[in-house]
């Protein structure tokens, strides 16, 4: 049986509520912790300052599933507790909270970690020590929690190709959309409904980019892994700063690359603004097809003119799909602009069939490629062969074993420094690069 809270113990968690979501480092956190307790008893020993911090960084009876690979964890008060897998939906667990008195103990401890509080203090956002992110909601039977888990070692590119998420020719097109030969990279939206893989795929692309980009991340809650860029800004919305507010001041920072979150409102206006003016962006939105991503850029709130929605280059559409009994997460479509006769002009590269659970052949880059072209002074068909090269590259890095994110990340540092170097390295030396 856990050990409950002691009154001392519940007294520091109320004095430490909001204080302790930005702080990241043990020691810093132990020290933190100690001054507390020791401002509201003097006398308090190491072993007893011990506890309480052991206290503050666990959460009975979740820890297991904190732990393990599920994507959400669901409280409803005092009911019970389900977790969400991919591959088999949610399922209700055996644990739960006992009584409202172990609910308000359990949620005073998540509020240290609290980073905002809205609606008269009965919406809570929460960063958990391990990274996740936690939603606090008051209703009428006690505090409802939903925790999206954080993955210390977040799905790679090639992670999502063994998975059948996409194939290595898809993951290449990724490739060069990121890193755009280092000067043009794609502006790109990542379409699709909650829980579809959005942010997964966008957070698998920070292996491609280039070290010396200097990437600025909006979101409203952290959730994209972003310690492979050394020349990264992460920021946050607050009740006092919108999303909006962020990105126009994101303008500022000399951005080679703004990555948002999720965009759904006015803040459109300023991202395509962003793109006008050169800055690549990459962002999700909620849609179910490409089509769907142009009619909600157009529509209230966002409020976007169809003559500069083409300032997007690309388009990808990932969606949960039944696959015989199992959830799985597909790419259903890739789609590039190009141009605007009575509406946004769309060429689809890429399209899942539902019926016979197969995808199409992936169609050869026409609009970026050719802005690409421009931008280098490299023929398309140079741009082609880099490509289909990349394609090549990635499977032999999957063979190799080479397949987490940081290791494919230093692959790609070291290909963009000395491309005949890396490929030397890898023993794909006759494969040819870029000249």
């Amino acid at each position: 049986m856990t050990e409950r809270p002691t009154s001392f113990e519940l007294k520091v968690f109320e004095r430490l509520e909001g204080r302790l979501g930005s702080i990241h480092e043990e020691a810093e956190l132990y020290k933190y912790i100690e001054s507390v307790v020791k401002s509201l008893d003097p006398s308090a020993d190491k072993p007893r300052i011990d506890k309480i911090v052991e206290l503050a960084k666990n959460f009975p009876p979740i820890d297991k599933y904190l732990a393990d690979d599920v994507e959400d964890i669901m409280i409803n008060n005092t009911s019970n507790i389900f977790v969400y897998q991919t591959e088999v939906g949610q399922m209700k667990v055996e644990e739960k909270i006992n009584s409202s008195e172990e609910l308000e103990e359990f949620v005073k401890k998540l509020k240290m970690y609290a980073t905002s509080s809205v609606a008269n203090r009965h919406i809570f956002d929460v960063h958990l020590p391990n990274g996740s992110r936690c939603n606090i909601v008051d209703s009428p039977l006690g505090p409802d929690i939903t925790i999206r888990n954080f993955k210390p070692n977040a799905y790679s590119i090639i992670d999502l190709v063994n998975s059948g998420e996409l194939s290595f020719q898809l993951a290449a097109r990724y490739w060069l959309y990121a890193e755009g030969l280092g000067i043009r990279p794609a502006n790109m939206l990542i379409g699709g409904m909650p829980g579809s893989g959005k942010s997964t795929l966008l957070n698998a692309m920070f292996s491609f980019f280039r070290p010396e980009s200097r990437i600025v991340v909006l979101e409203e809650t952290y959730e994209l892994n972003t310690a492979m860029q050394d020349n990264c800004v992460r920021l946050e919305t607050s009740p006092e700063v919108s999303l909006e507010d962020l990105l126009k001041n994101a303008l500022r920072m000399r951005p080679d690359l703004i990555i948002i979150g999720e965009v759904r409102g006015a803040e459109a206006t300023d991202m395509m603004t962003a793109m006008s003016i050169g800055k690549a962006v990459m962002s999700t939105i909620h849609a179910h097809a490409s089509r769907d991503i142009v009619i909600r850029l157009e529509q209230d709130p966002m409020n976007i003119s169809k003559e500069t929605i083409p300032l997007v280059d690309s388009f990808t559409i990932v969606s949960q799909i039944n696959d015989q009994g199992r959830i799985v997460r597909k790419i259903t479509q890739v789609s590039e602009t190009s141009g605007v006769e009575n509406q946004v002009l769309l060429s689809d590269l890429y399209t899942y069939d539902y019926k016979t659970r197969t995808g199409s052949d992936i169609l050869p880059s026409v609009t970026y490629r050719d802005a690409l072209s421009k931008a280098t002074g490299r023929p398309p068909t140079e741009i082609i062969q880099e490509e289909n090269r990349r394609a090549k590259i990635l499977q032999k890095l999957n063979d190799l074993g080479v397949r987490d994110q940081r290791s494919i990340n230093e692959f790609c540092r070291e290909y963009y420094d000395n491309p005949g170097k890396a490929l030397i390295k890898i023993g794909m030396q006759g494969l040819g690069t870029l000249d």
